[in-house]
Parts: C-alpha cells; structure tokens; sequence
C-alpha cells in the first residue's frame, strides 16, 4: 500500500481543528536566520476561521519582535487512521477588547486555547498577549492508503 496525501474539506478541517487545541507556530526570521519556532496552544473559530492564540510575551521572548512577520501554523496528529494536519499561514494581528471588533470578541467567546505549562517560572508570573490569525491560506491534510 502507498500512502498519499488528501485534501480535507471545510467541514473535515473544521471538525478536526475543534475550538482548540496545541500545534507550532513559525515566525518568519530573518533571511539568514531560520524561523522562530515554538509549540503553542490556539483556539478556533470555524465562523471566521480564524485561530486566537494567547502568546508568553516579555522577558526575553522572541515572538513579541517577530509579531509583523509572516507565520505558519501547524497542528497535526497520528490515529489509527494515519495523518492529518492542518497548515494555516499569514500575519499576526494583536488583539484586546479595546481595540478589536464585536465580531472578533465574538468569536473569541467561541474558542478554547488550552492552558500550557511550559515555562520555567509559573504561568501567573508571565505576561501573554492575545493574537488573532486569519489565515491567507489554510489547507488540512489527511493520509489515504491507496492499493499499488
């Protein structure tokens, strides 16, 4: 059997993105650097499809100097089933009540963003921003067998 790669549909994708959940995000550096590159958690919102993400800013952080540089998103899993991943890419846009639309603050009422504990102090003793991306692309794949 050979394995290829399928494109999933807007309800697959959806369905597989859920409301939240943990991927990696890359942050464009620069051109002789690589990427800024860290595991992240996000929420979804399938009505916009827009992804929120909550983000460790300050005291050395690199993503708050890599905010107006390109991204790409990643989050995927391994089932029974084979592979599935969705890759979304664009431009970060912060977010706070004060300076987003209704319909943002909408949907971040709609989305999860899991809590991750991987700093090396506790959570209550780092700052985090929140940060919309609404994708320029966004593709889910999924693994299929195929018979030779």
């Amino acid at each position: 059997m050979v394995n290829e790669a399928a494109t999933m549909d807007e309800r697959e994708r959806d369905a597989f993105l859920g409301v939240g959940g943990t991927g990696v995000i890359s942050f464009a550096g620069d051109p002789d650097e690589p990427p800024h590159t860290v595991p992240v958690s996000y929420g979804y919102d399938a009505d916009t499809t827009a992804f929120f993400f909550r983000l460790a800013v300050g005291g050395g952080s690199e993503k708050a100097d890599a905010v107006d540089r390109p991204v790409s998103f990643v989050t995927y899993e391994r089932g029974e089933e084979g592979a599935r991943s969705v890759v979304a890419t664009g431009t970060l846009e912060h977010t706070s009540e004060s300076d987003i639309a209704t319909e943002t603050l909408a949907a971040l009422e709609r989305v999860h963003i899991p809590i991750v504990d991987i700093f090396e102090r506790p959570p209550s003793q780092v700052d985090f921003e929140f940060y919309r991306l609404v994708p320029d692309t966004l593709e889910g794949r999924t693994e299929s067998s195929t018979a030779v």
